[in-house]
């Protein structure tokens, strides 16, 4: 079966955003990080595509052990990837038992390199385009698990429609599996030799801030006559918990975990960085 690739094109909802952002373009902040993605993307990142079937083919997986003991014991038939990215991640999922993924980002060009994956596999994958919060309506009630992390919702500008987002594109008694950094992991310096916090840094900020991380630097290398215009936000643990909760979902588990997803903090000796959570995961269900 092979993959296949959409777009979304128009929006799928119009909720109303959080107070804090009500004077803020939610969608032009989305737009610029699409094109750093893009850029990164063509930039080389993702791209190693003969390694990444190569991994897949001979059994290897790039989800993480705490993903895979839960993951292991959910119907996960339907599998829809939101923030996909180059698909590593997606049909991972697929090797662990997935009998569809359906993988939904805001970069073309990361999809493109996500469809020649699943192309080399064979694998019954679709790669849709479009901004998670439009996630297209043909897909409400139709996910058996949707599964999202490693740096993905903190592009995300406002957690409370993302969660609305997860919920409508559940099936009843489906599971969303979100494992992500640990938002504490936004407050350290990259370069220190322990945990020092960054200047100004705090882990309530109220509203996003422009990217100086990664994927800045890749995007601007890519084309240095165009600026970047990137945008993160902290999400709390508080904040993502109480929007999965509104949104409908009940928290099944809730685990932080020492390990990081990337090496981040390269200066920091390993015994001490197990000291403080680099991870967690949440495993929420939709009621029948």
């Amino acid at each position: 079966m092979k993959a296949k690739t959409t777009e979304q094109i128009g929006p799928a909802s119009r909720d109303p955003a959080p107070r804090y952002l009500e004077r803020m373009d939610i969608a032009a902040l989305h737009a610029g990080n699409r094109d750093a993605w893009n850029r990164t993307a063509r930039g080389g990142y993702g791209q190693n595509i003969d390694a990444d079937v190569e991994l897949l083919k001979n059994g290897g997986t790039n989800l993480m052990p705490n993903e895979i003991r839960v993951l292991g014991n959910i119907n996960k038939d339907r599998t829809i990837h939101l923030q996909c990215s180059h698909g590593l991640d997606a049909l991972s999922l697929w090797k662990l038992g997935a009998k569809e993924i359906i993988g939904v980002d805001i970069s073309e060009e990361l999809l493109a390199a996500a469809k020649q994956k699943s192309d080399a596999l064979n694998a019954p994958a679709t790669w849709i385009r479009a901004d998670v919060l439009e996630t297209p309506t043909e897909l409400n009630e139709t996910a058996d698990l949707v599964y999202t992390g490693r740096g993905a919702i903190c592009w995300m500008m406002d957690i409370d429609r993302w969660a609305a987002t997860v919920a409508r594109l559940l099936k009843p008694g489906g599971h969303l599996f979100l494992f992500e950094g640990h938002p504490l992991d936004f407050l350290w310096e990259t370069e220190a030799s322990t945990y020092e916090l960054r200047p100004g840094a705090s882990y309530f900020t109220a509203i996003p801030e422009e990217e100086r991380g990664f994927p800045y630097e890749a995007a601007e290398r890519t084309d240095p006559q165009t600026p970047v215009q990137l945008t993160s936000k902290i999400w709390t643990l508080g904040q993502v918990v109480t929007a999965t909760i509104q949104a409908g979902l009940k928290i099944e588990l809730l685990e932080e975990h020492p390990e990081p997803f990337w090496d981040q903090f390269k200066q920091i000796p390993a015994e001490t960085l197990a000291r403080l959570p680099h991870t967690f995961s949440l495993l929420a269900s939709k009621p029948d």
